[in-house]
This record gives structure tokens, sequence and C-alpha cells, in this order.
């Protein structure tokens, strides 16, 4: 669910403004050419994610992040970002041994 949430570019543009501190539907929705509905829906599939909470603040219902599952995808993609590291380290070595090679066998 986390990873659904975030692949569309409206709601990760959503959280990146929540990392500056919470904001209303209707100030979330500024930046956006969209209605304060379609931003309120990207929010509640944000919150269904676990990605924000709304609170109660007399007559507004900021949004705000949660950090922590989005430290749990951080640490899940840095197993696959080691991973693929190491391979594109060995591919390079690699193909620097055969450029070496078709080097020398030019010289030849």
């Amino acid at each position: 669910m986390t990873f659904a949430a975030l692949a569309d570019p409206t709601r990760r543009a959503i959280l990146a403004r929540l990392v500056a501190g919470e904001a209303s539907v209707a100030e979330l929705a500024e930046p956006f050419d969209m209605t304060p509905r379609a931003v309120s829906n990207h929010i509640s599939v944000l919150e269904a994610a676990g990605l924000v909470t709304k609170g109660r603040d007399a007559q507004r219902r900021p949004s705000r992040i949660r950090l922590e599952p989005l430290a749990q995808v951080d640490g899940w993609l840095e197993t696959y970002r080691a991973l693929w590291s190491k391979r594109f380290d060995h591919l390079e070595r690699r193909l620097a041994e055969q450029q070496k090679a078709g080097s020398r066998n030019q010289d030849e």
C-alpha cells in the first residue's frame, strides 16, 4: 500500500510539502491545478497507507506527515541499493577489462 501511495507524483509532492509542517487541504491544494476535494482524496490514500495523519485544530483538520513508514521504505530499499551498487561496480570492472583487452589486441 505504501508504494502504491508513493507512485503518484501529486502524493509525493504533498508529502514533500508536509515535511515543512502541517497543512490544511486548502493549503495543500494551492500549488496544484485541482480541487480541494481531489487533494483530499490523495490525502485519504496517504492516510490509508499510514504516511499521513489528520489532526483536529478548531475548524481545521491539518494533515501531518508520518516519517516512520518512509524510514521503513528506505531501509527496505537500502538492501537493493547496496545489491545494485555491487553489481554495477562489477559490471564497470568487467567493461574496463574488456576495453583494456580490446586495445591490446588492436596494438598487436
